[in-house]
């Protein structure tokens, strides 16, 4: 009888054998992790975001306001920072309602009796022929303007898209060789439902999800920015972008900087979400 021993040489091939994560996906996670203590916890990175300091109105970047001031004296840097909270809540609250609306219709559109996946099918196309950001604005002239309305307007806008993934997937796994194994074994319809379709259904809208988050944070900060989403004088970044817009040949900063943090967070989840889709296909 033989014992195996790991020797140093074994445990290096190992750890040789792993892939080691590419420098922008460790970039991507850092971004990302910054921006969540921003949100959780901003005290932590910046100061009063609302303190006014008339003697340095407009004030350039400079070693005590690093990003600049705005026509307030408000310092930029620290408005950018608490107004994360603001930007990641709405991509995330977004994601969440738009994943609830399409997982609603993608299941009857693939399920329901042949009348109703008609309906629910037309309805899917016509949603999805409006342009998200067209249809959020629809949806806010209608309503009114506000951070829960906004939200709820973008998540209808992005649904469409949404369900007709889901509704994808749930007709691909309903013919798959598992779930007739698990009819012809007697299994009720229900059992099914919930133990084989819709896991394997909604799994891959991780993803998806993980992605769309980058984008409905664009998606929101450009409605701020024309207005119609979270008004100031709320540090969120789009309002900041639309608060600064009429001073940009005066004060650059005011829109360069919360320009720069919009792009950077919403490439360091989408690049998360890519790294996170490439290994699942290796799975």
């Amino acid at each position: 009888m033989t014992a195996t021993v790991n020797t140093p040489t074994t445990a290096r091939s190992s750890r040789r054998g792993r892939p080691r994560p590419r420098p922008s996906t460790v970039l991507a996670a850092a971004i990302v992790v910054v921006a969540v203590v921003a949100a959780l916890v901003p005290q932590l990175l910046a100061g009063d975001p609302t303190a006014v300091q008339l003697d340095n109105v407009l004030s350039p970047p400079s070693w005590r306001h690093p990003l600049g001031t705005d026509l307030s004296g408000r310092d930029l840097y620290a408005r950018i920072v608490h107004g994360t909270r603001d930007s990641l809540l709405i991509g995330l609250g977004a994601t969440t309602i738009a994943l609830a609306i399409a997982a609603i219709l993608g299941f009857t559109a693939a399920l329901a009796a042949k009348p109703v996946a008609a309906v629910v099918n037309r309805i899917i196309d016509v949603l999805f022929a409006f342009p998200t950001i067209l249809l959020a604005l629809l949806l806010l002239s209608v309503f009114g303007h506000g951070r829960a309305i906004l939200i709820v307007a973008i998540g209808i806008g992005v649904a469409p898209g949404y369900a007709r993934v889901i509704r994808g997937q749930v007709l691909t796994v309903r013919g798959a060789p598992y779930v007739e194994a698990a009819g012809a074994l007697g299994h009720s319809r229900l059992r099914i439902f919930r133990q084989h379709i819709v896991p394997n259904a909604l799994r891959p809208m991780i993803i998806v999800a993980t992605l769309g988050i980058g984008q409905t944070i664009v998606w929101a900060s450009g409605l701020s920015f024309l207005g119609v989403g979270v008004a100031p004088p709320a540090p969120e970044w789009g309002a900041l972008l639309n608060a600064g817009r009429t001073l940009l040949t005066h004060a650059w900063w005011l829109e360069v900087f919360p320009g720069l943090a919009i792009v950077t967070v919403a490439l360091a989840v989408t690049t998360l979400g890519h790294r996170l889709e490439r290994r699942w296909e290796r799975l």
